[in-house]
């Protein structure tokens, strides 16, 4: 055999070699992180993590969303905040007996090709869930001659609060990313999509209860009057809305804006009839809510939380925004 025929099976050889050794491609995902909105608190079926109480639904939006990856993978947790996002050598948090998020995530993007990663934060660094019970207790210790309102009240406590919420919003956002960085993951090796919030209350207009009448909370579960409903629906939600987008922009993440993803399915809306059946099991989109209702007793945690109905039309909205890469989705259904 000459040198260069040596040289030639040589190198056929290695090359077959190589190409033996090349390992194969990671598994891809998408991930959820955040609090109970995004964690499919009020779906139900929360599996193992209704032992902590982090209530990861079954029908959760990341979990529901028509995306084609091998794995849906929700780090989310009811009740939880910014700092329990943000990884623990970054002063985070851990909740419920959970790491950090953020730290949860890292370690998920070590053995997945992470696609997309969706984020919803900040209406319990708002204290949004007291404010909501303050307005239904307003509501049931005055009536129509003299009503108590509690829009006054909760509009100074969110405009108080926004602005330290926000720094939360974005620091998580860039927790984020330097968890994704840590697993080799550079920036356009996925999405980071930041998730709004839908409103689980109608107009006050479009309630089909009498504002006064008690069937609002025995029969509705909404006890709420029209004007702190229209403040909801008209200041609050916007305003939230506005400040998550504008966190987004500035981090360079893209933002899904929910407020009209549900509108006309809200608690009480006029036109659609309550879930008579645990969390909406239902496959009709209509004429149903999909949200559960506020409750006093029992599942007392998910009240107001999209039901599974609603999740399910969530996760459509995500899939919607997976599909189309720009800086800003609005989903309205």
């Amino acid at each position: 055999m000459t040198a260069s025929a040596v040289a030639a099976t040589g190198a056929l050889v290695l090359a077959a070699a190589t190409v033996m050794a090349k390992p194969a491609s990671p598994p891809t995902a998408i991930v959820s992180l955040g609090d109970s909105f995004i964690s499919g608190e009020g779906g139900g079926s929360y599996g193992a993590s209704a032992r902590n109480g982090c209530h990861r639904s079954a029908t959760a939006p990341i979990r529901s969303a028509p995306i084609d990856v091998d794995k849906k993978i929700n780090l989310a947790c009811s009740g939880a905040k910014a700092v329990n996002i943000w990884r623990a050598e970054s002063g985070g948090k851990s909740h419920r007996g959970e790491r950090p998020q953020a730290d949860q995530l890292a370690a998920v993007a070590r053995h997945y090709d992470v696609r997309m990663v969706v984020l919803t934060v900040g209406a319990n660094d708002l204290g949004f869930a007291a404010i909501v019970a303050g307005c239904a207790l307003d509501w049931a210790r005055s009536h129509p001659g003299d009503p108590r309102y509690c829009h006054g009240d909760a509009q100074r406590k969110i405009e108080s609060s926004l602005p330290a919420a926000a720094r939360g919003l974005r620091k998580a956002v860039r927790e984020i990313r330097a968890a994704m960085a840590t697993a080799g993951h550079r920036p356009g090796d996925y999405r980071l999509l930041v998730m709004g919030y839908a409103s689980p209350f109608p107009a006050g207009s479009r309630f089909r209860y009498p504002e006064s009448d008690w069937t609002r909370l025995t029969r509705g579960g909404c006890p709420v009057w029209n004007a702190d409903a229209d403040w909801a629906k008209r200041w609050a939600l916007p305003t939230i809305a506005t400040t998550m987008q504008a966190v987004a922009a500035a981090e360079g993440a893209e933002y899904l804006d929910l407020q009209r993803a549900l509108a006309g399915h809200e608690v009480c809306a006029r036109g659609v009839s309550e879930i008579d059946y645990p969390y909406g099991g239902s496959n009709s989109l209509t004429p149903r809510e999909w949200f559960r209702p506020l409750r006093l007793t029992g599942r007392v945690r998910e009240s107001l939380h999209p039901n599974r109905i609603g999740q399910r039309v969530i996760g459509r909205c995500l899939a919607l925004a997976h599909a189309e890469p720009t800086l800003t989705h609005r989903c309205i259904s």
